[in-house]
């Protein structure tokens, strides 16, 4: 799957992504999607943080090259994370040839009407870029906390613009996140290239969650735009207590699970 195969899906079947972080995951998720987000969310997902603002440009080169590994087929984009790109246009390129060199095929980066000048930039040299638009969480402290955006008609218009200016600035796709159902609607009717939605609307060309939500991994605060297709976390717990308990009484390891001299087998 190549970003101009992504690009032509505009108005066509949707568009299928998965956040993905390691080779194993990667592996998994593979045949299933059309891309792989090696999103900044790692930082929430695997690493603990309380929001995305301390991912750095290492992290995300080591969790790049993780799921190129795993990956054969899907499309991989890799999140610019904060303070990697927002500074110039250079400093985007700089970062953004980071994560190519190890197996991104685009990079994403979040703003509207303020970035277009970097995307245009990037798209010039060769960067696939997909832009991210609405509830921006690198933006989280700007807005306000995690807020639904585009509520009023004066801060619709202004998601709009940053959408037409995106695209205009040669983005292939654009991520609308946690904006009212209508302006997802209308943005994707507005703009020619294909909208990814989350917490958005059913009639963007594709939709991408973090893939550790829709697994049950990520505890019981679940975002409402969230559909949970798996409770992983109790079968993890359940895995774990099991072993505990046998650990504990002997049972494990058994004599199927240790090597013996012939004579004792």
């Amino acid at each position: 799957m190549t970003i101009p195969d992504l690009a032509a899906r505009k108005g066509g079947p949707p568009i299928v992504v998965l956040t993905a972080y390691t080779a194993p995951m990667a592996r998994l998720l593979d045949p299933h999607v059309d891309a792989l987000l090696v999103g900044d969310s790692v930082g929430m997902v695997l690493h603990g943080m309380d929001d995305t603002l301390g991912v750095t440009l290492d992290m995300m080169v080591l969790h790049t090259a993780a799921v190129k590994r795993g990956s054969t087929r899907a499309a991989i984009i890799a999140d610019l994370p904060f303070g990697t790109y927002q500074a110039s246009p250079t400093q985007a390129f700089d970062a953004s040839a980071r994560l190519l060199g190890v197996g991104a095929q685009s990079v994403k980066l979040e703003g509207g009407r303020a970035m277009a000048e970097t995307v245009a930039f990037l798209v010039e040299r060769g960067v696939p870029v997909m832009g991210h638009i609405g509830l921006t969480p690198q933006s989280l402290h700007a807005m306000g906390g995690f807020r639904v955006q585009g509520r009023d008609e004066e801060a619709a218009e202004r998601i709009v613009d940053d959408a037409r200016a995106i695209a205009d600035a040669g983005a292939f796709s654009v991520v609308i996140e946690g904006v009212m159902e209508p302006l997802a609607r209308r943005i994707t009717e507005t703009i020619r290239i294909p909208t990814i939605g989350i917490g958005a609307s059913a009639d963007c060309d594709g939709q991408v969650l973090v893939t550790d939500d829709i697994l049950g991994l990520t505890g019981d605060a679940t975002p409402r735009f969230v559909q949970r297709y798996a409770e992983l976390a109790t079968t993890i717990d359940e895995a774990a207590r099991t072993f505990a308990e046998d650990v504990r009484a002997r049972r494990f390891p058994g004599k199927a699970h240790i090597f013996l001299p012939k004579a004792a087998q």
